[in-house]
């Protein structure tokens, strides 16, 4: 019988010793790593970098064996085990300061050939190529290990072990290691060993894990599960335990199989990772309090999910209601708006509502507050070191993702209110935007007399000028911030009454119809025949209307979609000024509501006036909508082009899906007689979508003869949407 003969692994430890003397460093290590990237995690002391020194010859071996892709380098010299493709970066980098980077990487790059050159390292780190000429005590702690990992690649070596290569860097260059690392797992030209503290990095780089303890490796566990599971991470990792732990690998060995382990129990609300102590610990440290672990911990990173989305995804829990009745949130930066938020804090608690003062700034100074600005940094995805950083700007960016990430926690808020200039509403504006629409939101600003488009978005959040900055309370402050308080207090009160009022008799189901200038008769009368049944919620495209749509969806507030006019697309795909997102259709590949679509308007891409047309666009056919807007006829190659950016994501759609063609023109304009009427344009639309989308029971494309604004095209549409929603009843859902 013929045996499949098996690669050897890339590194094979059996057993392996080493002793400092009478302390017994590493006490019979077995490791295995076939390819790819693999991490070993543990406490300091726990001997982790010995089995790096082991492996490179610079410790002495006393008992074991390890091999590289099957021979045997036990015992042999260091510069032999490099020679034969075994590359180190270790830990503190090791850089000779007198020598230019480009000297380093000259030096190393004549010991192997192979795919990695000078030229590549600089193409990888441009940074680099900008300091190639400083000495090695001259670079950022960043830059050294960029030129410690890249010293290490020159040597092009099959086995790649790198000792801490994340330790001490900032979040960006962390973020361009674990990039790195999970491109050279995914090339396949060399497998690497990574030792690490950080639990957020060795999860997302390395699909199993490895655990050190005292010597000893004591388990081997999924990487995503040790992520998501705090308990588990405290009893692997915390200190005082080491002792009590038993060996409990949950990857098979070779030629055994595993029961796989039941998935750990969840707890709601966020994941928090236990990464170390205060105080670095060793195998001699005393237990520290269960308190300051607590305060050491922070989230879980986000780069765990490059690895395995679906098993995230699986994991992620659903937003946590916090309990008690709703509450409003006053938000800012209490380092610098402390007294005018207060303010504002106690005029809504003394109309009798329940108030959460959040601290959102960025300076790391600590306020009074019942959320701190601590708290929130620690949900951002690589935790409070990526939110209190030097710089203000990306300090203000991160602190508005972990601000957005934790208000999607938080299950009972009746609204939403911020003070401040223009730093503060982008603070406060990105996660504003994630609550569903309904939940009042008010901004008061110094920037709300300008273009608020950025800070808006879909969402309908107010924003009210605050006339002089929001420095200090006197007279004019005073007024502005009572009545945004006040309001922001009407609003969730009359909101709250009218949820009760639901309660006692839920309304009709809503659906989102979108409507053109060009489209209008046919919505219109869609809209007169559902009345009865429907609350029919018209959404003018231009952009920012299919997004709140979209936004309405994701909410649950929508029970349907007739998506009659998707000219969105025209401008997003051709540089109109009306353009959808990349997301667009997106929420109803997530929720599978019931969709009618049709190609509304995709006749017509939106201009300014005349002379602010692309001068690439001069000679095509247009049509002056008014003075401020001109519309510019798509062409048969444009249709082609629209046609398979929908029917690709009419693919996605596993919901019940109906998407009509027009023969008859697809805008009012587009009739014959008319300026834009083009039945070879339109054509290449239709065939275009026909070629794309993947018919079945459940997606269909259906022509119709008529032009869109034809009464009997109406008709068709609806009572396709009334058999549809019909056949989608368990996913029917009232507006809230």
């Amino acid at each position: 019988m013929n045996e499949t003969r098996r690669s050897p692994a890339a590194l094979e430890v059996r057993g392996l010793d080493v002793y400092y003397g009478h302390s017994h460093a590493l006490q019979g290590v077995d490791l295995s790593l076939d390819a790819g990237v693999f991490s070993v995690v543990g406490r300091n002391g726990m001997g982790k970098t010995t089995l790096c020194k082991a492996i490179m010859g610079l410790v002495p071996v006393s008992g074991g064996s390890i091999r590289v892709r099957g021979e045997d380098i036990t015992r042999r010299p260091p510069a032999r085990i490099a020679r034969l493709g075994v590359g180190y970066v270790p830990q503190g980098r090791r850089l000779w300061r007198s020598l230019s980077v480009d000297e380093h990487l000259r030096l190393a790059g004549g010991m192997r050939s192979g795919a990695w050159t000078v030229e590549r390292i600089y193409d990888t780190f441009p940074r680099l190529a900008e300091r190639k000429d400083h000495g090695g005590g001259q670079l950022s702690g960043g830059e050294q290990q960029m030129l410690a990992i890249s010293r290490a690649l020159l040597t092009n070596p099959q086995l790649l072990i790198m000792d801490e290569p994340t330790e001490g860097l900032a979040p960006v260059i962390v973020s361009q290691v674990e990039d790195m690392l999970l491109q050279l797992g995914e090339d396949g030209d060399m497998s690497v060993l990574v030792i690490e503290q950080n639990i957020g990095v060795a999860t997302a780089i390395s699909r199993n894990v490895a655990i050190m303890v005292n010597g000893r490796i004591n388990r081997i566990i999924d990487s995503v599960r040790l992520a998501a599971d705090r308990e588990l991470q405290q009893r692997l990792l915390g200190v005082g335990l080491h002792a009590e732990l038993e060996p409990d690998v949950d990857v098979p060995a070779a030629g055994g199989e595993a029961k796989p382990a039941p998935p750990p129990a969840r707890a709601s609300g966020p994941i928090r990772i236990y990464i170390s102590n205060p105080i670095p610990p060793t195998r001699w440290s005393q237990p520290v309090p269960i308190g300051r672990i607590e305060a050491a911990a922070r989230t879980l990173s986000t780069q765990v999910s490059r690895l395995d989305e679906t098993a995230r995804r699986k994991r992620e829990p659903m937003t946590a209601p916090t309990s008690g009745p709703p509450v409003v949130l006053v938000v800012g930066t209490l380092d610098t708006k402390g007294t005018e938020l207060r303010f504002i804090r106690d005029i809504i608690a003394e109309s009798g509502l329940r108030t959460r003062l959040v601290d959102v700034s960025t300076s790391g100074k600590h306020a009074t507050s019942d959320v701190s600005a601590q708290e929130i940094a620690l949900n951002h995805g690589r935790g409070g070191s990526a939110v209190f950083g030097p710089d203000r700007g990306v300090a203000v960016a991160a602190m508005a993702d972990a601000f957005a990430n934790w208000i999607k926690r938080q299950g009972n808020i009746a609204g939403v209110i911020s003070a401040g200039g223009s730093g503060a509403a982008s603070l406060v504006a990105p996660a504003m935007r994630t609550l569903p629409v309904g939940v009042p939101k008010l901004i008061i600003s110094s920037v709300a007399s300008g273009d608020v488009a950025p800070y808006v978005g879909p969402a309908d959040i107010t924003m009210m000028y605050s006339v002089t900055d929001v420095q200090g309370l006197n007279s004019i402050s005073r007024a502005v911030l009572s009545n945004g308080a006040n309001a922001i207090a009407g609003m969730v009160k009359a909101r709250l009454d009218q949820r009760e009022a639901r309660e006692r008799g839920p309304g009709l189901p809503s659906v989102g119809i979108t409507m053109f200038g060009v489209t209008t008769p046919a919505v219109q009368k869609i809209a007169a025949d559902l009345r009865d049944d429907f609350e029919c919620l018209v959404f003018h495209a231009t952009g920012v209307g299919g997004r709140s749509m979209e936004k309405l969806v994701d909410s649950g507030q929508l029970s349907g979609v007739i998506d009659l006019t998707t000219t969105e697309i025209c401008d997003l795909l051709m540089g109109g000024v009306f353009p959808a997102t990349e997301d667009r259709f997106g929420a109803i590949i997530r929720t599978r509501v019931p969709y009618i679509g049709s190609v509304g308007a995709l006749d017509m891409v939106n201009f300014g006036a005349p002379d602010t047309i692309p001068e690439r666009y001069r000679g095509r056919k247009f049509h002056v909508h008014n003075p401020q807007v001109t519309l510019m006829r798509t062409t048969a190659e444009e249709n082609e082009r629209m046609g398979r950016w929908i029917g690709e994501r009419l693919n996605q759609m596993d919901g019940p899906v109906r998407f009509f063609l027009p023969e008859g023109g697809v805008s009012a304009l587009d009739a014959r007689g008319q300026p834009f009427w083009d039945g070879e344009a339109d054509a290449a639309l239709f065939r275009s979508l026909e070629r794309t989308v993947r018919a079945t029971g459940n997606r269909q494309l259906i022509r119709v003869k008529q032009n869109i604004n034809d009464p009997e095209f109406a008709s068709t549409i609806v009572s396709a949407f009334r058999t549809l929603f019909g056949r989608g009843g368990a996913r029917r859902r009232l507006a809230r």
